[in-house]
């Protein structure tokens, strides 16, 4: 994290889960941040928190204009850009119960996924990498999965999303590499946040915690 001071993020999903310790992360360290959440109210009250060098954006990751606006709001606010911390998921409850397998799945459902995970982490590189360009370089890191990696019994749409996320990132990596910008993908283990507190039921939360090969399950309920 040396080195960052006075540099500029974005960060979507970025008001709760793993997307709020890593803005405070990056104000901690002297940088600017800029927090894209869906929900308005816990952004702007999470900017309040850490001042001058936050500002908030109700965004929804689904819309790729306002993905466009929020990556824009940080120039027009700070001047620059230098990181993208693509991390919003389609997580709902509702969404998630859905996604099943390829026989049953509705079609809205999978759409929906593509339109939040995938397509939406693109429109952040798209309308990102021209600003990190005249940074003269950046950073970029998306959150992927483990679903990414390997098959289940369900959540079909949402493992093909993340795994679309690392190919996505290899792509930008080498395109861009040159030009002085990384692209990383990051497949966090289980982390109990506010959404996988209520999607994930008791006995998975379980399963998991047996093959988490560390001492304790990191809980970012209570950042």
């Amino acid at each position: 994290m040396k080195g960052i001071a006075g540099k500029v993020a974005v960060v979507t999903g970025g008001a709760s889960g793993t997307g709020a310790p890593a803005c405070r992360r990056f104000v901690a360290e002297g940088a600017r941040v800029v927090i894209g959440d869906i929900d308005g109210d816990k952004a702007h009250a999470l900017a309040g928190e850490l001042g001058e060098a936050a500002i908030g954006v109700q965004f929804d990751a689904e819309h790729t204009e306002q993905i466009r606006r929020l990556v824009d709001s940080a120039v027009e606010r700070f001047g620059r850009l230098d990181f993208l911390f693509n991390n919003a998921a389609l997580m709902s409850p509702d969404v998630i119960k859905r996604d099943s397998n390829p026989v049953d799945i509705d079609f809205a459902v999978w759409d929906r996924t593509m339109a939040v995970n995938a397509r939406g982490y693109l429109a952040g590189c798209k309308y990102a990498i021209p600003h990190m360009l005249q940074a003269g370089g950046g950073s970029i890191v998306m959150t992927g999965s483990g679903s990414g990696l390997r098959g289940d019994l369900a959540n079909i749409a949402y493992g093909t999303s993340k795994a679309a996320i690392m190919s996505m990132a290899r792509y930008v990596a080498t395109m861009y590499g040159k030009q002085g910008i990384r692209c990383n993908v990051i497949n966090p283990g289980l982390i109990v946040t506010e959404g996988g507190a209520k999607n994930v039921p008791p006995a998975m939360r379980e399963v998991l915690l047996r093959h988490t090969l560390t001492p304790r399950a990191l809980d970012r309920r209570r950042a």
